[in-house]
């Protein structure tokens, strides 16, 4: 709880309130207003490209949240290794170049240059 300092003057009985002044604090208490922290997922977006793909299904929450986390680690791995790149060439700018280079890298194979030729 946050308390507040109010400090009050009381003038004396002549009203000027230079020398017969006397300051009086009284504590106020402030009730403090607790907010729960907004939690960045992904599964509006897999929601709706769930739809896309196969419109009669749905998904579990388990199963959102098992999809939040892969998305969440693939993006990481991506941004860790485009970080590298772009430190490796002196530069402290990550471009396009360093993402399509970084995603070739981390899905290698087919599903790498699947995902290069899509954008």
């Amino acid at each position: 709880k946050k308390v507040v300092e109010v400090k009050e003057a009381i003038m004396n009985s002549r009203g000027k309130g230079k020398k017969g002044s006397k300051q009086v604090s009284t504590q106020v208490e402030q009730k403090s207003i607790r907010r729960r922290r907004r939690k960045e997922t992904f599964s509006s977006y897999i929601y709706k490209i769930l739809k896309q793909v196969h419109p009669e299904i749905g998904i579990s929450t388990k199963g959102m949240d098992i999809m939040n986390s892969f998305v969440m680690d693939i993006f990481q791995r991506i941004a860790v290794e485009a970080s590298e790149l772009a430190r490796h060439n002196n530069k402290a700018t990550i471009t396009s170049r360093e993402i399509q280079t970084a995603v070739s890298l981390v899905l290698f194979g087919e599903l790498g240059q699947h995902a290069v030729g899509e954008g």
